[in-house]
């Protein structure tokens, strides 16, 4: 993973630890209620409609979905932080099914960090990741991509 941070700053090398942390320990180590106790804030406030504000909303969200998907994962790939906000581009695999060759879900995340380094507010972008042959399959299937560059 590439992590753009001032390592003199470090308030900011904490938080864009923590979030790294908060996905490892909630989706590939499989514990998200552990996960969200120590890196997020109680009052968290989410912006994804698909989940519930607060806390308890996203550990929810993927203590449930996690039971499903036992070959659902996160990989990393770069992370920035500045002051009190850590982005993060990821890729989620298998959330949503248990296909081997899933190619994921391309996230960019930001988030807002506490004194404590405790998330404390969250925004996202997803995309589905195609393939060359096939580069938006939920919404327009079988649209050919029209680079190589992918979204990695």
């Amino acid at each position: 993973m590439i992590k753009m941070v001032d390592a003199n700053d470090q308030q900011a090398v904490r938080n864009l630890d923590n979030i790294v942390q908060l996905h490892e320990v909630m989706i590939n180590q499989r514990k998200p209620a552990e996960a969200v106790e120590k890196f997020l804030d109680p009052g968290y406030i989410q912006h994804d409609p698909l989940l519930s504000t607060g806390s308890a909303g996203l550990s929810g969200f993927f203590d449930k979905l996690l039971k499903d998907r036992p070959h659902a994962r996160w990989v990393g790939h770069r992370a920035i932080a500045v002051n009190d906000y850590v982005w993060i581009h990821s890729n989620f695999l298998n959330l949503f099914n248990d296909d081997p060759d899933d190619t994921g879900i391309a996230g960019a995340d930001i988030f807002k960090m506490d004194a404590e380094g405790r998330a404390i507010e969250h925004w996202e972008v997803l995309q589905v990741v195609g393939t060359p042959e096939n580069s938006a399959p939920w919404f327009a299937p079988d649209l050919p991509a029209a680079n190589t560059n992918g979204l990695f």
